[in-house]
């Protein structure tokens, strides 16, 4: 009987064992490590204006390489133009490191940051840079990319001048660096708080450092730039302590008070000025590793210790580093591809990548975070973002977010009702970050992406408060010609520049207010914005066929030429590409501008024709890595004119179009950004297009059909259902789309819902490499 049951109990081991086996391959079967194929050095050459270092899923620490210190003004007050180039704090082209700083930009095409710069060296003590007063070297170093690495939540580099290895993790509020030194009787790590992203003389307001003991200091920096009134808030814990340290004023000091009896300048425990680096001296031994821990905060520097102790409690990088690989794959794995060769699917999830960058956790890890009032408010029932790009990432990046990241974008729009409630001006963000209004660029389009999650149903934001801080901030009549616009039906260009775009942006704004409306039951105020939303048409000019400025007297301009990017009315775009915005009224457009005939030969000649230099070289934003013909990609204003061929009867050309860009436009190694990522609305363009559609008219529930350059894909919704893309001779020929099924059922028109991607199922579009008859 003992036997029996002995061999009963080995039988049930050996098959439990089989299951635990079967059940452990199956889940190495299901865990891809998708991380693998993203490739961070992606645009960091030319104009894409991303950075390679390491950070989190929209993580507040962005902790990257800064590879040129470039003032913002010339000696003679002029604007230098090389500014523009390091927005990220980064070019591939660069050998040198000036240190690692822990905020910055993605892909933006303005900028600010750079905060908090560390960098290790070796030997005789230097504070400068790039050059000392006497003319030698600065404390940067030279680099090689055949010793540089980065995947997501990484970076690694040989800091050649110094034989320091540089290793960098984060997690969503604190940055780990490890560096392993060679042996030196004169080790030291520089923090440089002069350096930003984007300097001028008076940026810094006020920087402030205490070393509380030999391996902690805190401290905080105030810089008045991009954002007038930035505070960052820092604590740094070293893993060694250090022997000695001091730092250097570069401002002349008018005051210091009875602070003269010190000697401030070595081994004293505050340190203050606008602009100071201080120095934290070492003795190393051979590959003796060096670890700090940086938390960042926008409260306070106890709330940025907390951070700290909260999010990475111990020394282990390694650790750290798993921990925010396994986040990274987590997102990833939001969408699996599968693609014609490695190289694309390293662009789409490189891309994917890049839309995980921003906007970014602006709160403590207990809630806390600083207003736009500058007052210090606790998140209740969301998490804080900032970041908001809006004129860039409401026409793509905030869509695929209402796909693939719902909560988070429900959480973006209570921070921009918390703006609302936080703005003296009553508005809703317009361009914000780091608790700041810059006010950059145009619209209000904070209204197009609570429309778009509305009308999809997306979130539990109050909808009734949504709605009434969207009308109040198109009432603002001192705000960038909108009171002209409410006046006169339109942005007179004499009162206003960039007046064709405004009128335009303030009419498809107003057409996502009167959405609201009607979403939640108000028809007076629904017609009150679908009146507004049609001014688009006094801009528009029959006789030449282009949109115009007009003057406040009622006239159009007379000096107007439809080719020039600058001064005619445009914002970063000319009449050929801008003038098309009208994305809430295509038809009437359409008819507006002499037909489909009229509309498609125009469009045609936008992809064929080419443009002079002359037309484009007054605008930074605008290059030829971006332009196809007159088509202009590598700048958001024309992101939906390759699907406009989709309403003139004409998708076999809406498909070729997209294709191309597609292929031509991205790509998986440096250069593979035509422009400013803007905060990911370039990489969410490429993310839509390359699945077969795309939201042309957020605020709508419907996208337009395109054609896939997967093979197939499977979307995880967050309601627990799969959407899977398939496609039927896919190859790099067929780029026509032959037919589209919907579950099994074909799909007539050139459109899909967003109940079709929510539902789940199958979307299989069949491709062929010639233009579809059926479709024209």
């Amino acid at each position: 009987m003992k036997k029996s049951i002995l061999i009963a109990g080995l039988i049930l081991l050996v098959l439990t064992g089989k299951e635990v086996i079967s059940q452990n391959a199956q889940r190495s079967e299901l865990t891809t490590d998708y991380a693998q194929y993203v490739n961070p050095f992606t645009g960091t050459s030319r104009m894409g204006h991303v950075f390679p270092g390491a950070t989190a899923p929209f993580g507040m620490v962005q902790l990257s390489p800064q590879t040129y210190f470039v003032p913002m003004f010339l000696e003679d007050g002029s604007y230098n133009k090389k500014t523009y180039e390091y927005c990220a704090g980064y070019q591939y082209r660069d050998t040198t490191i000036i240190g690692f700083a822990h905020t910055n930009f993605s892909g933006t095409g303005h900028s600010d940051l750079g905060d908090v710069l560390v960098m290790p060296t070796t030997g005789k003590l230097i504070l400068e840079p790039l050059e000392t007063s006497v003319g030698n070297k600065g404390f940067y170093s030279v680099f090689s990319h055949d010793e540089e690495h980065a995947s997501p939540g990484y970076y690694k580099v040989m800091l050649d001048s110094y034989h320091i290895r540089a290793e960098l993790t984060t997690s969503e509020r604190v940055g780990f660096h490890k560096y392993t030194f060679p042996e030196s009787k004169q080790a030291h790590i520089i923090l440089d708080m002069v350096y930003n992203v984007y300097h001028h003389d008076n940026k810094n307001t006020w920087t402030f450092i205490r070393v509380e003991n030999d391996s902690l200091i805190t401290g905080y920096r105030q810089t008045k730039g991009w954002a007038r009134d930035r505070k960052v808030f820092f604590a740094i814990k070293f893993s060694k302590p250090f022997k000695s340290y001091g730092h250097k004023k570069y401002d002349q000091v008018i005051y210091d008070g009875f602070y003269r009896r010190f000697k401030q300048e070595k081994n004293f425990p505050e340190m203050a000025g606008k602009n100071l680096r201080a120095y934290f001296n070492f003795e190393t031994k051979e590959n003796e590793i060096i670890k700090l821990k940086v938390a960042l905060s926008p409260v306070s520097t106890a709330g940025a210790l907390n951070n700290l102790n909260t999010e990475i409690p111990h020394w282990d990088f390694e650790r750290t580093h798993n921990e925010t690989r396994e986040k990274w794959n987590k997102e990833l794995s939001t969408i699996e591809v599968e693609t014609l060769d490695k190289n694309d699917k390293i662009t789409f999830y490189t891309a994917l990548y890049h839309t995980n960058l921003s906007p970014i956790i602006y709160e403590d890890a207990d809630g806390k975070y600083r207003g736009l009032d500058q007052n210090i408010h606790t998140s209740d029932g969301f998490t804080n973002y900032t970041i908001f790009s809006l004129w860039d990432t409401y026409r793509a990046l905030h869509p695929l977010f209402n796909i693939i990241q719902p909560g988070r974008n429900n959480d973006m729009i209570k921070s921009m009702l918390a703006h609302y409630d936080q703005s003296v001006h009553n508005m809703l963000p317009i361009w914000s970050h780091y608790a700041n209004e810059n006010w950059c660029m145009i619209g209000y389009h904070a209204t197009s992406v609570i429309a778009d999650a509305m009308v999809k149903n997306v979130g539990d934001f109050d909808r009734n408060r949504a709605l009434q801080a969207s009308v109040n901030t198109a009432k603002v009549n001192y705000f960038d010609g909108l009171g002209e616009y409410i006046d006169y039906h339109y942005v007179p260009d004499d009162l206003s520049h960039s007046s064709v775009s405004k009128t335009l942006e303030y009419a498809y704004n107003d057409w996502c207010i009167a959405q609201m409306a009607r979403q939640t039951g108000q028809p007076k105020i629904e017609q009150e914005f679908l009146k507004r939303s049609k001014y688009y048409q006094n801009v528009y000019d029959p006789a030449i066929g282009f949109m115009r400025p007009k003057l406040s007297n009622g006239k159009f301009r007379e000096n107007f030429d439809p080719m020039d990017t600058h001064g005619q009315g445009f914002i970063e775009g000319n009449a050929w590409n801008y003038g098309l915005y009208v994305p809430h009224y295509i038809a009437n457009m359409i008819k507006m501008m002499g037909g489909k005939k009229r509309l498609t030969q125009r469009l045609d000649s936008l992809f064929t024709m080419e443009i002079e230099d002359k037309y484009i070289k007054n605008h930074e934003d605008i290059t030829r890595d971006g332009i196809m013909g007159n088509y202009v990609h590598g700048n958001e204003p024309g992101h939906h004119i390759p699907y406009l061929y989709n309403w003139l009867g004409q998708p076999e050309k809406t498909q070729a179009r997209v294709r191309m860009i597609t292929d031509k436009m991205y790509g998986h190694k440096v250069d593979g950004l035509c422009g400013n990522d803007d905060a990911g609305q370039m990489s969410a363009w490429y993310i839509f297009s390359s699945l077969g559609f795309y939201p042309v008219t957020p605020g709508s529930p419907d996208y337009a059909l395109g054609s896939p350059s997967v093979v197939n894909a499977r979307i995880h919704l967050q309601n627990g259902k799969t959407l899977a893309i398939k496609t039927r001779n896919q190859g790099r020929e067929n780029v026509y789309v032959k037919n589209v099924t919907v579950n099994g059922k074909s799909l007539k028109g050139a459109s899909l819902s967003h109940q079709d991607i929510v539902n789940g199922g199958v979307i299989m579009f069949e491709m062929t490499d010639k233009p579809s008859i059926e479709q024209n």
